[in-house]
């Protein structure tokens, strides 16, 4: 096994040049930092993450809480994370409340109260007081991606400004006709992300003087399978059917686009749908969406964690995440 022994001899340069260039601490020169990084690579020399501890008095390890992992946005979240700390010789500790919330207590007065990480990263997830206060008690900076909580920094897109641009587009395409699938409501997910969202779609449509009905905002939990059964329920009527539909979500996109095949409505023809997130199945589906990039928000977000371990805070105020409309084939003019 390659020693840390190894890439200084090979290079020249003594083993406390090679800890501190890999460790990211000053007192290197970017040239040579350069080079034993490249080397260390070259020769597969892993930083032990303990004898780091043991030096700097920290764990070398950064936490990500967040509610479960099966979802899209949380795995693309956690792959930029991930990325990040690879790179740094951090390791990942993950804390999943497995969908239920039963595991909260565990979680924040046991396990993350324990220590054992630097820095905590939370993904979409509503925070009582209580828990609030057990993150303070950690002394480490803490972030959240993905739905701001109240006293905590925030990395994410302007879900409101993403929401309307969404719905612009359809009525751009001279819809007036436009129903909602709305999620959220589990367990605390994405507890502010909806609610902004179905707000950015009620005022597009109050400011366009279009006429929001009940029946066409329907619940849909920002899942496959639930979008299905919301979206058979919206578009069950032939007679009373919206000509748009705004998906607070990718995944919810693909259950209208599924729900139209089983009723026969041809999209854009009949139907036009929209989501928010450019899911990787996006692309192939056709869907005309709304495109955030959780994987370079969790690297952005690990990024500002490390860079404050490092004794370089981050500026008082994080800069909003980029969305782009992505125009693809499920959009179209509204049918004559």
């Amino acid at each position: 096994m390659t020693s840390i022994e190894d890439v200084a001899k090979s290079l020249g340069v003594s083993t406390a040049t090679v800890s501190r260039a890999l460790r990211g601490l000053p007192g290197v020169s970017p040239s040579t930092r350069s080079r034993v990084e490249q080397e260390a690579q070259n020769l597969g020399y892993v930083p032990s993450s303990a004898a780091a501890g043991l030096a700097s008095g920290r764990t070398m390890a950064l936490g990500v809480l967040l509610p479960q992992i099966e979802r899209w946005y949380f795995s693309a979240v956690l792959e930029g994370v991930d990325r990040r700390l690879r790179a740094a010789g951090y390791d990942l500790v993950l804390f999943s409340l497995g969908g239920s919330g039963v595991n909260r207590g565990r979680v924040f007065h046991r396990s993350i109260l324990r220590k054992r990480i630097d820095g905590l990263l939370v993904l979409c997830l509503e925070l009582t007081d209580s828990e609030r206060s057990s993150l303070l008690e950690l002394e480490s900076p803490t972030i959240v991606v993905g739905g701001a909580v109240e006293g905590v920094r925030h990395v994410g897109i302007d879900d409101s400004a993403a929401a309307r641009d969404a719905v612009e587009h359809l009525i751009g395409l001279g819809h007036t006709r436009i129903g909602h699938l709305r999620g959220g409501g589990s367990f605390g997910i994405d507890f502010q992300v909806p609610r902004i969202r179905e707000t950015a779609y009620r005022r597009t449509m109050a400011d366009h003087g279009l006429e929001i009905r009940p029946e066409w905002e329907v619940f849909g939990d920002f899942r496959f399978k639930e979008g299905l059964a919301g979206a058979l329920q919206m578009l069950a009527d032939p007679g009373n059917r919206p000509t748009a539909v705004f998906c607070s979500s990718d995944e919810m996109a693909f259950g209208v686009l599924r729900a139209a095949v089983e009723l026969g409505i041809d999209v854009p023809g009949e139907l036009s749908v929209i989501g928010i997130d450019d899911h990787e199945f996006s692309d192939p589906m056709g869907l005309t969406t709304i495109r955030q990039s959780p994987n370079e928000q969790g690297d952005f977000a690990a990024g500002i964690l490390l860079d404050e371990l490092q004794g370089h805070p981050a500026a008082d105020v994080i800069p909003v995440q980029p969305h782009e409309l992505i125009v693809r084939a499920s959009t179209g003019p509204v049918p004559r």
